[in-house]
């Protein structure tokens, strides 16, 4: 998770140095713009990686328990999805801040 949410910042970072620089270097913004798809994607990626590895987790449990409870079952796999899902909310607003970026850097 915080593999992710390092992802995040630097993903927010790069959108806010893109802004900055906007209307004094236009390369650099292109170049930030290009940073913080890459960062965005990391992140994303990096939430189903730990979503696979909770799930090995929690089948592997499964099978030295032998007959598991349905309850802590279903337990773990919600908390195999939380990387998924911050992995995904890391992209869309990231993704939601390159949208802007574009936006008003292909009005110059």
């Amino acid at each position: 998770m915080t593999l992710i949410l390092t992802c995040l910042l630097v993903s927010l970072f790069f959108i806010a140095r893109g802004f900055m620089s906007l209307k004094t270097k236009p390369m650099l913004t292109k170049k930030m713009i290009s940073l913080a798809v890459d960062s965005s994607l990391l992140g994303l990626v990096l939430g189903f990686l730990g979503s696979i590895i909770g799930l090995t987790m929690a089948f592997d449990t499964v099978e030295a328990m032998g007959n598991p409870d349905p309850a802590m079952f279903a337990g773990g796999l919600k908390v195999s999805l939380i990387t998924a899902t911050f992995g995904l909310f890391t992209f869309a607003v990231a993704r939601v801040g390159i949208l802007l970026l574009r936006l008003f850097h292909s009005e110059k």
